[in-house]
């Protein structure tokens, strides 16, 4: 037989391999995105020696899987190793490549180096250096489609990348319009050809450009649509997607909601071991401990991802580690009141090294941090140098870059004694926060947004404090406590927002809680209900960032002539916090004063303690010893807050406004001896005083609803009906979720007699415990029409989750911002009997013609310790 001529036995022989080591590649892709790098490796690798084996040949498919296994372990090396070994790498590549005579493998080859090469650059943080590479990438694609490319689409995808990586970049410089041009181009081109993962891709980066650009509600409903598709087309996606997600929220203030995100996902990454992700994953998780004070944990993680950054020769990103772990000294020296002298000039250099790398909205913050630490220091000519050196902020500066120049500039202006500019600084600042504010989505990101203001506003009133205690700096006093408190409460609520998606989720939620809650009584194991529970919440809560925005536009905060106008012959006493120093400002009968009123600490403690005695003597049938035990301590805490809060104001006459801060939100005023059968409303702030009073006061019906579970007193809704002739009532099988909800739409009066719950870590997932399960404070958004009146028996749901600037969030605060006049609750846990008795006084003074204050004191005042309701709004 005659032997095969070698021609025959090469190219066959070079043909299987490439084959072989194609599906090696292709396996090699499939491992690695799903988390198995080393296994992608040892598949390339593996690939790699079968070609080099059989080469080195000119045959155009060796050369074409060679390069295109060779990019992508060019590509790991450059994410689990360093970024100057994979540009190493890929960039031997480029002769053979160049030698090509193929048109068409020299194209897709050339593009895919190029798109390649960029993106190392664009993950180290050198975006400038990769827009060359993406446009020769993009050219490369264009003459592929113009010679005859044979597979079009897998070329077109190729484009889309760059296309999509270019805006990234430009994104990256603060380029806000060609980066949007390429990524409408990029998205357009994924859309016509069907290129759902690609779409996904774009989605996710048209997330971070909404991002920086400061529209936060839709930067996160971009990113929640890339969730969903990574989901089911790309889940090794999700970790990034997490990181840029943790972006938004830090900026919105939500650093306790990006902990949660981030220690869900930080151990997977460690095991999946991306260093880059999991750098930036750990510099995200730093922010957000320093923004919570935690900042021994910010130290840790601000280290470790500095020093990933380093050992993947990330310069950049390492010198953004740096800068937060600049930030967490800052907060300790602030928290020592003492600055070491070294700290400024660290700052000053660190400014110079972002400087170095093109980062100048972080060089701008650590050479504000420098002037911040010099003014502490004494050093008021060096810091003042440093202020003037600094440009002003552009219009994509976040906003913390913001308040912390507008913070140093009042801090400087107040050390040389200048109060009137530090006042205008402080006044230009929060007029920023306002307006990022005002690009805000749901209850959740309007109300987080305040931490941003908190110091500026505090040195507001330690300025005015230092002026003295004058009407004109009473004056001052309020306007500060208006502009820096409670601000989800000024904007006007836009009626029947009923997000379809979010609807969804939420019978879905309301759905587990009524399966776990017959689970529990049936004593079956609960562990995977309780986990689905909280999933499917925090999905809805994420949904509602932005899916359910419902404000409208700003009310103006209130004047002190327009709070005194609508008081008439009432006091208002708006409580705040200066240190340790507990202030009220108070307006009654044309006056304005400030007042002194000791410790801060010891408020706080009295009214943390008097609330816990509450809770402890509510159950109906308490042993008459203990019952004396709690009611002895509930008295004496009830005293002392009555002793240093009521008693320098008992000159006071009329019914009372008081608008609470931080601990003093949990305080039933009735149980202090002084205002015993004396009317009080209380108020987030004046403005939302004065809102809720002078809105339109409708007519309508009134509905009287019993849920679950009650003892026989408390349910008696069929007893308080006596009082009203044409109500409604919903009990048993009627007193549904749906049915409950209907009837709040355009009612004058609802009773609700409900077991409920404030949820204190997430506040408006608060409940009504009804027949088919709980109705949210999430729902509420849905009403076309709000009551004028809500009263909630035998819950604790006046009760709020108290966020920096006295933004409170719960049950009652989503009912009076969502625009119900009055909420009726309860601020601690009471028991059936004393509820059921005090709803039946109150109904009755109610329906005689009693405005809800004074008829709330009176029924009160019977039992002020066992009957700890209050009058929220107006």
């Amino acid at each position: 037989m005659p032997p095969t001529r070698p021609t025959e036995r090469t190219h066959r022989s070079i043909a299987d391999v490439v084959g072989e080591a194609r599906q090696l590649h292709r396996r090699a892709l499939e491992v690695g995105h799903s988390g198995r790098y080393k296994q992608e490796r040892s598949l390339l690798r593996k690939a790699l020696a079968l070609l080099e084996n059989a080469g080195p040949s000119h045959d155009v498919e060796w050369i074409r899987i060679r390069t295109r296994i060779l990019i992508t372990l060019a590509f790991g090396e450059a994410e689990y190793g360093t970024v100057a070994r994979g540009i190493a790498r890929i960039a031997e590549l480029r002769p053979s490549v160049e030698a090509l005579t193929d048109e068409r493998a020299k194209a897709e080859l050339g593009a895919a180096i190029d798109g390649n090469h960029a993106g190392m650059l664009i993950r180290s943080g050198r975006y400038e250096e990769s827009i060359p590479l993406l446009d020769s990438a993009i050219a490369h694609n264009e003459r592929h489609i113009e010679i005859g490319a044979e597979d079009p689409v897998r070329v077109i995808d190729s484009m889309i990348a760059s296309l999509a990586n270019r805006g990234q970049a430009y994104l990256e410089m603060g380029r806000i319009e060609p980066a949007f041009i390429n990524l409408n181009m990029a998205i357009t081109l994924g859309l016509d050809n069907n290129l759902a993962l690609r779409v996904a891709y774009i989605r996710h980066q048209l997330g971070d450009l909404y991002q920086r650009s400061g529209d936060i509600p839709e930067a996160l409903r971009y990113y929640q649509q890339a969730e969903r598709d990574y989901l089911e087309l790309a889940p090794f996606m999700l970790p990034r997607l997490r990181i840029d997600q943790s972006q938004a929220l830090i900026s919105a203030g939500l650093a306790d909601e990006v902990a949660k995100h981030l220690d869900d996902v930080l151990p997977q990454m460690q095991v999946e071991r991306v260093q880059q992700d999991l750098a930036e994953a750990e510099l995200m998780r730093a922010t957000a401990a320093l923004m919570e004070d935690n900042l021994s944990l910010g130290h840790k993680m601000a280290n470790s991802a500095r020093r990933r950054f380093k050992r993947r020769g990330s310069d950049a990103w390492a010198a953004v580690a740096a800068l937060v772990g600049l930030r967490i000294d800052v907060a300790r020296a602030w928290r020592d009141t003492s600055v070491p002298a070294s700290l400024p000039s660290r700052a000053s250099q660190l400014a110079d090294d972002l400087t170095s790398v093109r980062l100048m909205d972080e060089a701008a913050i650590a050479r504000t941090l420098a002037a911040r630490l010099e003014v502490r220091r004494g050093n008021i000519a060096e810091a003042a140098a440093l202020l003037d050196a600094l440009s002003r902020p552009g219009p994509l500066a976040p906003i913390e870059q913001r308040m912390l120049l507008r913070l140093t500039r009042a801090e400087l202006a107040a050390a040389v004694g200048n109060r009137r500019k530090a006042f205008a600084q402080a006044r230009a600042g929060l007029n920023d926060l306002s307006h990022a504010r005002d690009r805000m989505g749901g209850l959740e990101l309007v109300s987080a947004t305040a931490i941003h203001g908190q110091e500026l506003g505090d040195l507001a009133v330690q300025l005015v404090l230092d002026g003295g205690e004058s009407p004109a700096e009473a004056r001052r006093m309020f306007g500060w406590l208006e502009q820096t408190r409670a601000q989800m409460y000024r904007y006007e609520p836009v009626s029947g927002i009923d997000d379809p998606q979010l609807v969804e989720l939420i019978a879905e939620i309301r759905n587990l809680g009524y399966t776990l809650r017959q689970a529990k009584l049936d004593g079956r194991p609960t562990t995977k209900l309780r986990s689905r529970y909280a999933e499917r919440q925090r999905a809805a809560m994420r949904l509602g960032w932005h899916a359910a925005s419902r404000w409208g536009k700003p009310r103006p905060v209130a004047s002190v002539s327009e709070v005194l106008a609508q008081l008439g012959s009432r006091t208002l006493i708006s409580f705040a916090v200066s240190g340790d120093a507990m202030l009220a400002v108070v307006l009654t009968q044309g006056r304005v004063q400030l007042v002194r009123l000791g410790s801060a600490a010891k408020a706080t403690e009295n009214a943390l303690r008097l609330h816990a005695d509450l809770n402890a003597m509510a159950p109906d049938h308490l042993p008459e010893p203990l019952f004396e035990a709690i009611s002895t301590s509930a008295r004496k805490h009830a005293v002392a807050l009555d002793t240093q809060l009521m008693h320098p104001l008992a000159e006071l006459t009329g019914d009372l406004v008081i608008v609470p801060t931080g601990a003093l939100y949990a305080v039933p005023w009735g149980a202090l001896p002084s205002l015993r059968s004396r009317p009080v409303v209380v108020a987030p702030s004046a403005t939302a005083w004065v809102a809720a009073s002078s809105s339109p006061v409708h007519s309508g019906h009134t509905a009287l609803v019993r849920g679950p579970g009650l003892s026989a007193a408390i349910g008696e809704i069929d007893k308080l009906a006596a009082h009203y002739e044409t109500a409604k009532l919903l009990a048993d099988d009627d007193a549904t979720s749906f049915a409950v909800l209907e009837s709040f739409d355009g009612a004058s009066l609802v009773h609700v007699a409900a077991h409920g719950e404030h949820e204190a870590e997430n506040a408006l997932f608060s409940r009504l415990e009804l027949v088919d399960g709980a109705l949210f404070a999430h729902e509420l958004a849905r009403l076309q029409q709000p009551p004028r009146q809500v009263v909630l028996a035998a819950c604790e749901l006046a009760l709020s989750r108290i966020r920096p600037g006295d933004e409170a969030l719960g049950f009652a605060g989503a009912l009076l911002a969502g625009g119900v006049g009055t909420v009726v609750a309860a601020a601690s846990r009471v028991g059936d009997l004393p509820a059921a008795a005090a709803m039946d006084d109150y109904h009755r003074a109610l329906a005689s013609g009693a405005s809800p204050a004074v008829a709330l004191a009176d029924a009160v005042a019977v039992d002020p310790l066992r009957r700890p309701f209050v009058c929220l709004g107006s």
